[in-house]
């Protein structure tokens, strides 16, 4: 039978005779706003301590149903890119916001992290000033009356 170890008060593991088998467990049932600004400060705590470079958050809360956040952050190389990826994604499942979807692990030069609520792109320096995606999303808001 199973033993369930309390760690920290974060997860539960559960011993097997082979092992251990992490279970996560949802700190809290919050939803919306509350739910999606601890999840952009779990995010920018990681990035912090991966030592990503240039960390600009843009609120995209009702301007796109992608989610509320985007975060543009860049690692110095491929390797650092992909070190800050993998950093984050076990980072937000040990905080308990499950598995985040994940593309461009094979190249290193974008991979793009979705939470669900925040949108996460992590560039090599070169490939970020190309697309700009940060002047794309924070360009003002236009009135549907101001074009002509």
């Amino acid at each position: 039978m199973p033993v369930l170890l309390l760690k920290e008060g974060r997860a539960l593991t559960t011993v097997h005779a082979k092992g251990r088998t992490p279970v996560v467990i949802p700190k809290s049932p919050e939803r919306g706003a509350d739910a999606a600004a601890r999840a952009l400060q779990a995010v920018l705590a990681s990035l912090e301590d991966s030592k990503a470079e240039n960390i600009v958050t843009i609120d995209i809360a009702g301007k796109s149903a992608l989610g509320d956040y985007m975060v543009v952050v860049s690692g110095r190389s491929s390797r650092h890119v992909l070190a800050i990826a993998d950093h984050l994604t076990t980072d937000l499942k040990d905080e308990g916001f499950g598995n985040a979807r994940v593309e461009g692990l094979d190249g290193g030069d974008w991979v793009l992290i979705d939470t669900g609520d925040i949108i996460i792109h992590v560039f090599r320096p070169e490939i970020r000033e190309f697309y700009n995606i940060e002047k794309m999303w924070a360009a003002p808001d236009l009135d549907e009356g101001t074009l002509h």
